[in-house]
């Protein structure tokens, strides 16, 4: 099945099975243009509404993070080459990314990719782990993807290759490039982006100092991030995260939802 990118105007719950989804992905899109993550027109977000993950809604060509809204999210088929010749269309390392992303790494429903300052920092550094010095970056000690492969801007046999770096970890260092974040869920992937960023400010705020780290062991960092799984899966974390994005957006951007 081949889905046009149109926009159709304001969309409702009535009127779109994928209203919630539109809306919370739109919330994420604000909210990360309110955090200083976003660069530009640049940068791109997607959600995929099929169980098969071919179908996806992406932010269309040339609209800030702070600007989209619900109704402008292109839905787009993964699988459909006449994608970039329609008038309403992503850009294109937008379509060459995320349409990888959603044919190749189906457990990857929610694909969120910036160049936040401090996590493109720790990936455009040759030592470009994050070591466990505390509770944010122990949370993903041994759960991160880097991409040594550089080769030039996503595109192509770049945005093909990518999907094969990432595995079963939600966080993907694309080195010389920026980071990438997925989820099963919208609430999951913009919370592991948004903590993975503090994570990288606290460990290159730190090197800055020119102070010794301080190394917690493999043992307690293991066990740290085992115990952000658990608490994340049993308080509904990921989940509270975005409605308070929303509530947020309710009382001071309500126009996200339009």
């Amino acid at each position: 099945m081949t889905i046009s990118a149109i926009d159709t105007g304001p969309v409702t719950a009535d009127s779109d099975p994928h209203y919630e989804d539109r809306i919370d992905l739109a919330a994420v899109f604000r909210m990360t243009a309110r955090l200083n993550m976003g660069e530009g027109v640049a940068n791109h977000f997607s959600y995929a509404i099929s169980t098969d993950s071919n179908q996806f809604l992406v932010n269309p060509f040339g609209r800030h993070f702070s600007n989209i809204r619900a109704s402008e999210l292109l839905l787009l088929d993964a699988h459909d080459d006449s994608t970039m010749d329609q008038a309403s269309r992503p850009d294109p390392t937008a379509w060459a990314i995320h349409g990888a992303m959603h044919r190749n790494a189906p457990q990857a429903r929610c694909v969120l990719h910036v160049h936040s300052k401090f996590a493109t920092v720790l990936a455009s550094i040759k030592q470009h782990e994050l070591p466990p010095i505390d509770q944010n970056t122990m949370r993903y000690f041994n759960r991160v993807a880097v991409d040594d492969g550089f080769d030039g801007m996503g595109l192509g046999d770049e945005a093909e290759r990518l999907t094969t770096t990432l595995g079963n970890n939600r966080i993907l260092i694309m080195g010389n490039h920026g980071v990438m974040a997925v989820g099963e869920t919208i609430a999951r992937a913009f919370d592991e982006l948004f903590y993975f960023e503090r994570a990288c400010e606290t460990y290159i705020t730190a090197l800055m100092t020119q102070k010794p780290l301080r190394l917690v062991s493999d043992a307690v960092a293991e066990k740290t991030a085992r115990q952000w799984e658990d608490y994340m899966d049993r308080v509904g974390l990921c989940d509270a995260h975005l409605c308070e994005v929303r509530a947020i957006l309710d009382r001071e951007e309500p126009d996200y939802k339009l």
